[in-house]
C-alpha cells in the first residue's frame, strides 16, 4: 500500500513530450510508481479521470517575501497549481541584511512587502531561508542586490570599488554556498540602480564560479552607469562578459510596442548566437505594478527611506520631485490606480484611479503622489490601467503566448500579493489565464506550457529531482481540467480562485482537495 495514488489521469510529465494515460503513486514525498497501477492500494486515491497529472507550475518570479512570514498557507499561489515560488527578486527582500539595516530597508520596500519583520534574524542567507521552511509552498531564492550594496556602502550613489567590491563580492560568495539559485537585481530600483556595469560584471563573475544564474529586471534608471548600452544590451554584454547564466525578467511587449516581439527579442537571439546562455520570463496581462519610488529618480534616494521621506515634505525639493514623477511616469499616471496603503487615513483611496484620487484630494496627480507617498511613509503600491482597447490587450496576450512559445521562456508572475487592499490580479490567476483562456484562444501547445512552468524552470536554477512526472521525483503535483481551467480574478476583484484545478500535492501531501486549500504546510527551502 502507498499513500496516495491518482488514478486514470492524463499525464503531461514535464518534458515538453506527448501526454499519456497513467496512474502515479506517492510515497513519503516522492513518486514511487507510474503506469497501470490497478493492482496497488492507496491510504487516498484521487479519480483523475478526464483530468490532467501535471508537474507543480513553479513561479519563477513573485514577490511574496512578506506575506509568506504573515501567512504560511499561501493560498492564493496553491490553488493556481503553483508548487513553487521563486521569491527575492528584482534585488528587493530581507536577505542578509543586519538587525538594523533590516528595519531601515523593510521600510523602504514596505509598498511591496508591507512592515518588515521585527524579530526574526535576516542576516545570512541560511537564516533567510530557514523561515521559508513549512510554509504552504516550496520557496527558492537568489542573492539580492540591493542588501548587498546596503551592507557593503550604504544607501549611497557610490561605486563598489576596492574594499566595498570585495565585501560584495564575499556576501555574494557566501549567499551561493548557503543555498542561493543565482543573483537577482531590478535597474529601476534603489539602490541597485547606482550601480555601473563594471559591479554587475564584478559580481556576477562570483555568480558563474558557483554556477548560478544572473536575474535581472533590466536597467532603464540612470543609464549613464552602462556606457556600452542599457536595458536588454548591457543585460547581455554582462553575460558575455562575466560568463554568467542570464535570466531575463518580465520581458515582454507592452502596450506601446505591441506586436513587435522581432525588436525585443533581437539583442537576446543575437547574444544567444554569440555563446551567452540567455532564459526569459513573462507574466499574461497588459498592465504592470510597482511602487511609485520607481518613478523618482535617484538623487531623492540617496540616504534611504527617512532622508526620502524629509524631502517628500521639503518644499525646496517640491518642483524636482514633481518634475522626476512627471518626467518617469508620463501617459500612465492618471489612470492608475492605488492598490494598497498602509496609512489608514487614506485607505479610501485603495482603488481609485489616480486621477480620481488627486479630484478627491484636491490637487494635482503628481502633487496627490507625493503626499501618499510621505503620509503612508512609503507604504503604498499602484498598478497601471489596462488599456481601453480590447485587440491591444488582446496583442499584447498574443505575444505572450508567442514568447512562451519559444525554447527558453517561462513564466514569472511578478505577483505582488496583499494581506488587504485591491492588488494585481497577476498574483491569483497568471498560470491558468495561460493554460486556460489564452492556450485555448491561441491554440499552442499544452506540453509546450506545461513545460515552461514546470523542468525549464528546474533544470535552469538547479532545483533537484523537481519539476518532472517520473519515479522517484519529488511529489510536487497538479491535477487540472484542460478544457475548464480558467482564472477569475480580474481588475476589479482580483482575489478570487481560479476554476479547473481541483487537486494539488506539494511534497506529497494534498495541498488542494476539491479546489480548497487543506491548509497543508507541506513546502521547503529549496533546492
Amino acid at each position: 500500500m502507498v499513500d496516495l495514488i491518482l488514478r486514470g489521469g492524463t499525464v503531461v510529465d514535464g518534458t515538453g513530450g506527448e501526454a499519456f494515460p497513467a496512474d502515479v503513486a506517492v510515497e513519503g514525498d516522492r513518486i514511487s510508481a507510474l503506469g497501470d497501477l490497478s493492482g496497488l492500494t492507496a491510504a487516498r486515491e484521487i479519480d483523475a479521470t478526464g483530468l490532467v497529472v501535471s508537474p507543480g507550475f513553479i513561479d519563477t518570479h513573485a514577490h511574496s517575501d512578506g506575506v509568506l512570514l504573515r501567512d504560511a498557507a499561501h493560498a492564493h499561489g496553491l490553488v493556481q497549481g503553483v508548487t513553487t515560488e521563486f521569491i527575492t527578486q528584482d534585488g528587493l527582500s530581507y536577505a542578509m541584511l543586519s538587525g538594523d539595516n533590516l528595519q531601515f530597508y523593510g521600510r523602504y520596500i514596505a509598498g511591496l512587502y508591507g512592515p518588515p519583520p521585527t524579530d526574526l534574524d535576516m542576516s545570512s542567507m541560511a537564516a533567510f531561508r530557514s523561515h521559508y521552511d513549512g510554509k504552504g509552498c516550496n520557496v527558492a531564492v537568489q542573492v539580492p542586490h540591493g542588501p548587498v550594496r546596503l551592507e557593503s556602502v550604504g544607501f549611497e550613489d557610490v561605486p563598489l570599488r576596492s574594499e566595498g567590491l570585495s565585501h560584495a563580492e564575499r556576501m555574494v560568495a557566501e549567499g551561493m554556498e548557503q543555498g542561493a539559485t543565482g543573483f537577482s537585481t531590478g535597474l529601476s530600483y534603489y539602490p541597485n540602480s547606482y550601480s555601473d556595469t563594471e559591479e554587475l560584471v564584478a559580481l556576477n563573475r562570483v555568480v558563474a564560479s558557483h554556477d548560478g544564474v544572473y536575474v535581472t529586471h533590466i536597467r532603464n534608471h540612470n543609464d549613464d552607469r552602462a556606457p556600452d548600452g542599457s536595458g536588454i544590451v548591457e543585460a547581455m554584454n554582462i553575460g558575455r562578459r562575466s560568463g554568467v547564466k542570464v535570466h531575463i525578467s518580465h520581458y515582454r511587449t507592452f502596450p506601446s510596442n505591441a506586436g513587435d516581439i522581432e525588436s525585443i527579442m533581437s539583442e537576446v537571439d543575437k547574444a544567444k548566437a554569440e555563446g551567452v546562455d540567455v532564459t526569459l520570463e513573462c507574466y499574461p496581462y497588459a498592465a504592470a505594478a510597482t511602487v511609485p519610488g520607481y518613478f523618482l529618480r535617484g538623487e531623492c534616494h540617496v540616504g534611504g527611506v527617512d532622508r526620502l521621506l524629509e524631502r517628500l515634505g521639503d518644499p525646496a525639493w517640491r518642483d524636482r520631485l514633481v518634475d522626476s514623477l512627471e518626467n518617469l511616469f508620463p501617459g500612465r499616471s492618471d489612470s492608475a490606480t492605488w492598490t494598497w496603503i498602509g496609512a489608514e487615513h487614506l485607505k479610501h483611496l485603495e482603488g481609485v484611479s489616480f486621477a480620481d484620487a488627486a479630484t478627491l484630494v484636491g490637487t494635482s496627480v503628481s502633487e496627490m503622489t507625493l503626499t501618499v507617498m510621505r503620509e503612508s511613509g512609503m507604504q503604498c503600491g499602484f498598478r497601471d490601467g489596462m488599456p481601453a482597447s480590447a485587440s491591444l490587450v488582446r496583442q499584447v496576450e498574443a505575444d505572450v503566448i508567442a514568447l512562451l512559445s519559444r525554447d527558453d521562456y517561462m513564466v514569472g508572475s511578478d505577483g505582488i500579493p496583499f494581506d488587504e487592499g485591491i492588488p494585481h490580479p497577476r498574483a491569483y490567476g497568471t498560470f491558468p489565464r495561460i493554460l486556460g483562456r489564452l492556450r485555448r484562444r491561441l491554440g499552442v501547445s499544452l506540453e509546450h506550457l506545461v513545460r515552461g512552468m514546470t523542468s525549464l524552470p528546474c533544470e535552469r536554477f538547479g532545483l533537484t529531482d523537481r519539476g518532472v512526472v517520473a519515479e522517484g521525483k519529488f511529489a510536487d503535483l497538479v491535477v487540472f481540467d484542460p478544457e475548464t481551467i480558467i482564472d477569475t480574478a480580474d481588475f476589479n476583484d482580483p482575489r478570487t480562485s481560479p476554476a479547473g484545478i481541483p487537486y494539488v500535492v506539494v511534497n506529497g501531501q494534498v495541498a488542494v482537495d476539491g479546489g480548497r486549500p487543506t491548509g497543508a504546510l507541506a513546502g521547503r527551502s529549496i533546492p
